[in-house]
């Protein structure tokens, strides 16, 4: 592989952003773009540093924010490489579309479902919502390049988006130029096996590991937007989330 100094965008010391940003930009934009593919080896730390001339330090920070997001992984006596399993941060609230980019993966969905319907009973305990109310039910398998990754089955409170025309690629997008995109979630991982129906849209087998992420999206103001349950192979995900004591 070309030495990074090839193949990142040159840091700017002029510039108001802090060099560890620019670099986490600049080797987030070669993933996106393919120059650096998954499984790449970076170079050590003490070498990014004397090509690119800013400190260890700086290097440092910069890589441990990238493995923070997933895009890096580090591997013990090895050092660090682009990931190939896709690694969720669990704690940051970012759409599938926008996960699947910022990996240099291109996602596309194939829909099963959009339709206006009636809230259910579990739906209305979730969203908050009076019994009949209206949402939006949109259920998608969700790919990423050519490969399925998951299926996700998504209610929204139909007073959060002007119709079901207004989701294209990415629900997260048309939430936002709504001016809904939720700002806050509660989610839950459990771990199940893949039923039938599911194994085959996700190019899997019956019984196969998956794991189901249950989440429920807030507004600014406290209101529910979103109740989703997304069901993922357990073979390409992995979810991750930084923990700190108590007492910090």
């Amino acid at each position: 592989m070309p030495s990074l100094s090839q193949v990142l965008k040159p840091l700017d010391p002029s510039n108001s952003q802090p060099l560890y940003q620019q670099l986490q930009r600049a080797i987030r934009e070669a993933i996106e773009k393919k120059v650096l593919e998954p499984d790449d080896a970076l170079p050590a730390e003490r070498q990014i540093a004397a090509e690119l001339a800013v400190s260890r330090i700086t290097v440092r920070k910069a890589i441990d924010g990238l493995v923070e997001e997933g895009l890096l992984v580090r591997r013990q006596g090895s050092g660090n490489f682009v990931a190939s399993r896709i690694e969720k941060n669990f704690a940051k609230l970012t759409s599938f579309s926008e996960d699947m980019r910022a990996r240099g993966r291109t996602p596309h969905s194939v829909w099963l479902r959009r339709a206006e319907g009636k809230v259910t009973p579990e739906e209305a305990l979730t969203l908050q919502l009076s019994p009949g109310a209206p949402v939006y039910r949109f259920h998608r398998l969700r790919y990423a390049d050519d490969a399925p990754m998951c299926l996700e089955f998504a209610t929204i409170s139909a007073a959060c988006l002007p119709g079901l025309e207004a989701v294209d690629t990415s629900l997260y997008e048309a939430l936002e130029k709504a001016g809904n995109r939720p700002v806050r979630a509660l989610q839950r991982l459990r771990a199940l096996l893949l039923n039938a129906e599911h194994a085959k849209l996700l190019h899997a087998h019956e019984g196969d590991a998956g794991l189901l992420v249950e989440r429920v999206g807030f507004l600014r103001d406290g209101r529910a937007v979103e109740f989703c349950q997304t069901f993922f192979r357990g073979d390409t995900y992995d979810f991750v989330a930084e923990l700190s004591s108590a007492g910090e």
